[in-house]
C-alpha cells in the first residue's frame, strides 16, 4: 500500500502568475490521484477557497477520502519569509481575512502589504506553516502562537538544479525519462535544459532511480519531478 501524502502548499490561478489551475481541477486532480489531503494557499488571498470547497464537497467531502484546508499564503513586504496561514476555527477565518483586509488596505488594488507585526497581531486560531527556515522568524511564532507551527522548510541557496521525470501508470508501469537541468532566476524557474549538460551520466541514473523509487512508494499515477 502506498505511503499517505498530503500536498499541504498548493497555488491555483489566483495567485497571478504563479498558479495556473483552478482550484476545483485541482481538489478534482488530487482526489483522482488518491492524496490524502490537499492545501489549497494562493498569495494575500483567499479568493479560491469557495471554489475548492464546493469542488471538494461535489466530490463527497469527507467521505471522499480526500482532506481538504484553505487558507493564504501570507506574503511580507519587510522581507519575512512567507508564511502559510490555515485557520483551524470560525474566529481564525475572521482574524484571516481582517488581517488580509489591512494589507489590501494599505496597498492600491491588486497588492497587499503585510509585516510580520500583523500576523502575530492576528494570529490566534491560525496554524501556521513558516517558510524558510528562518531561527529569528520561528522564535517569534512560537511566543506569539506556541502550539500552532506545524513546519519550517529551509532555504538552500543554490545555482543549478536538476529534475529526475518519471511517469507511472495506474498498473505501476514506470518510466524515466532524461535529466533535465532547470534554470533559476529569482528563485524561480526560467527555462529547462533537456538533457541537463554537464551532468556525470552515473549521477543521472542514480537520479532517475531515486524518481522511479519515489514514485512507486507514493503510488504515484501520471507524472513526477523529483529536483
Amino acid at each position: 500500500m502506498a505511503a499517505p501524502f498530503a500536498e499541504l502548499i498548493a497555488a491555483t490561478n489566483y495567485s497571478f502568475l504563479r498558479g495556473a489551475s483552478h482550484p476545483a481541477e485541482m481538489v478534482a486532480r488530487a482526489h483522482y490521484l488518491g492524496l490524502a489531503g490537499i492545501g489549497i494557499a494562493d498569495r494575500n488571498t483567499v479568493a479560491g477557497v469557495v471554489r475548492a470547497h464546493t469542488a471538494w464537497r461535489e466530490l463527497g467531502g469527507a467521505q471522499s477520502g480526500l482532506r481538504l484546508a484553505v487558507g493564504a499564503r501570507l506574503v511580507f513586504a519587510d522581507g519575512t519569509p512567507d508564511v502559510v496561514a490555515y485557520p483551524a476555527t470560525r474566529t481564525g477565518w475572521g482574524r484571516l481575512t481582517r488581517l488580509l483586509t489591512l494589507g489590501n488596505r494599505r496597498a492600491e488594488k491588486g497588492d497587499c502589504i503585510l509585516h510580520l507585526d500583523d500576523l502575530c497581531d492576528y494570529a490566534q486560531d491560525l496554524l501556521l506553516i513558516a517558510t524558510g527556515g528562518d531561527a529569528a522568524l520561528l522564535g517569534r511564532l512560537r511566543e506569539v502562537c506556541p502550539d500552532a507551527v506545524w513546519l519550517a522548510e529551509q532555504f538552500q541557496p543554490f545555482q543549478m538544479e536538476i529534475s529526475a521525470q518519471v511517469a507511472r501508470s495506474p498498473q505501476g508501469q514506470a518510466v524515466a525519462y532524461p535529466v533535465v537541468r532547470t534554470v533559476q532566476v529569482a528563485g524561480m524557474c526560467a527555462a529547462v535544459v533537456a538533457p541537463a549538460p554537464g551532468i556525470d551520466p552515473d549521477l543521472s541514473v542514480q537520479a532517475s532511480a531515486l524518481a522511479l523509487r519515489i514514485a512507486a512508494e507514493l503510488g504515484v499515477v501520471g507524472m513526477l519531478a523529483v529536483e
